[in-house]
């Protein structure tokens, strides 16, 4: 790789505090040494850092232009800029023309130099994207307040259609005859929403989108008031699933009209509560491995269920509800049977003080290797720094007058992948963190392993459930298989026949 050094100091005071260019030259011939690079430029001036009118600068920078190199090399990065705002303008410059910058005493990304020069491009990136957002935000409340609907994916509900010309809704009547019968069986009926979306299903009534009914489909339409000729925009925080007060709601007047009437609407909300509050009443069972049973088949998380008075976990995959086609055949389990199984493992396992000390020093042993993971959150970190040049092009193109849909889908696409690489990173770096914290953690798992050992023979639901969370237990079933995972291994899988389960 071509690379190019670039050396400066301001006074003479700093040759003698060892940072002079014959000093700096030297470590940066070394570093491009052992990272065999052909340092084939080299720059040195003594010039204010907080200039960007120097004369050996300008020349590493028409470099750069031309991309006739791969790498600059400085010795710490305020060598190359003082101030922070320069440094924005520098380091896109280039990365911009695809050259690597590097230091030789520091993380260019850690230094304290280099977080604020991050810090002042991410704030400058953000404040472009809520620039974009509040201008598209603005003409969307603009059609709102002229009596149309913003935009075609909020116009698209179930019971109408959307006209292009007019920003409006109209009745789609085969789709309205639908909707009149989910609010007639819900309040003349009153049906579960499960059964209302079995009938539909039988029925073969038509769908907007997916290819079949589900239960949130039926809800949506219950519970929005722009069935009685209500409608209303900008009702949830952006980009959160919270609601805002409904002072804060705008009304779009004329924009959907009426399906039904708002008694019938008001009826059904109260009937919906009623299901719901019956519903409660009928699940009042303790599962002790509610949220560690899973079906090995499907992926799904068995829930818990009565038959005839009977406990039972099964897999919701193989619900009609949940899957009206390729249902899963994973069997059901007598909720008393696999919990005496799985507990009495799991005792044993917390019983053997010699097995939980040997898994505990395999984990300290795991926690050595987080160097593993530390490359991947690099690639993460690169992936972020490239959408950040990405959000800076897509403000050039707003400038330069793309259509603004184009724009905001692009922004969109960007936030997500952002968001995405961040959640990723967040994970990464928890790992990192937890690994570094093996040592002092372990021990109080120890501690906290010990406190259950002496009680075993007298512990209460609550206690067991606590155990199971700490110990991260995760129980897959396959047929009659049964396989115990979590932070402490379990041995191997236990084979039961189908009539020791029923």
């Amino acid at each position: 790789m071509k690379a190019a050094i670039y050396c400066r100091v301001s006074t003479d005071n700093q040759e003698r505090e060892g940072t002079s260019l014959q000093t700096q030259l030297e470590s940066c011939v070394a570093y491009c040494q052992g990272k065999d690079y052909n340092a084939s430029y080299r720059f040195s001036e003594k010039y204010s850092g907080l200039s960007l009118e120097r004369p050996e600068l300008d020349k590493l920078r028409e470099l750069v232009r031309a991309e006739q190199i791969d790498v600059v090399v400085v010795y710490s990065l305020d060598r190359l800029t003082r101030d922070p705002g320069h440094g924005v303008i520098l380091t896109q410059e280039i990365e911009k023309h695809r050259v690597a910058l590097e230091t030789v005493t520091e993380d260019v990304d850690n230094s304290e130099l280099g977080k604020l020069i991050t810090y002042i491009r991410g704030y400058a990136s953000k404040l472009e994207t809520e620039k974009i957002r509040e201008r598209t935000l603005r003409g969307k409340k603009a059609r709102a307040l002229e009596g149309k609907i913003p935009h075609g994916g909020f116009a698209r509900l179930y019971g109408y259609d959307y006209d292009r010309t007019s920003k409006k809704r109209v009745v789609n009547k085969t789709e309205a005859y639908w909707v009149r019968q989910i609010f007639k069986w819900l309040v003349d009926e009153g049906l579960s929403t499960n059964a209302i979306t079995y009938r539909l299903r039988d029925l073969h009534a038509p769908t907007k989108r997916s290819r079949y009914w589900n239960r949130s489909s039926v809800i949506e339409i219950i519970k929005n008031p722009a069935y009685t000729g209500r409608t209303y925009a900008f009702t949830f925080v952006q980009g959160t699933s919270r609601r805002k007060p409904q002072s804060e709601w705008i009304e779009i007047l004329g924009a959907t009209p009426a399906i039904i009437t708002e008694e019938l609407f008001e009826a059904a909300q109260t009937q919906l509560q009623l299901n719901h509050e019956k519903s409660k009443r009928n699940t009042k069972q303790q599962y002790l491995l509610r949220g560690h049973l899973y079906c090995r088949q499907c992926g799904h998380a068995y829930c818990g269920h009565v038959d005839r008075k009977i406990r039972y976990y099964r897999c919701p995959g193989k619900l009609r509800i949940t899957a009206p086609v390729n249902r899963c055949a994973n069997k059901n389990w007598r909720a008393d049977k696999i919990e005496a199984l799985a507990w009495e493992k799991i005792e044993a396992v917390l019983d053997n003080p010699d097995f939980i000390i040997t898994a505990m020093e395999k984990q300290r042993d795991d926690a050595d290797n987080i160097d593993t993971m530390e490359p991947e959150l690099q690639l993460v970190e690169k992936q972020l720094r490239a959408l950040d040049r990405e959000q800076k092009q897509l403000l050039q193109w707003a400038l330069k007058g793309f259509p603004e849909e184009t724009i905001v889908a692009e922004n969109q696409r960007i936030n997500e992948s952002r968001n995405s690489l961040k959640s990723r990173k967040a994970a990464l770096e928890a790992q990192i963190q937890a690994g570094r914290e093996a040592a002092v953690s372990l021990p109080k798992m120890e501690e906290y392993i010990q406190m259950i050992r002496e009680k075993l023979t007298d512990l209460d639901f609550n206690i067991k459930r606590l155990a199971l969370d700490m110990l991260n237990i995760k129980i897959w079933i396959d047929d009659s298989n049964v396989e115990i995972t979590g932070t402490i291994p379990v041995e191997d899988s236990e084979v039961m026949s189908k009539s020791s389960i029923n």
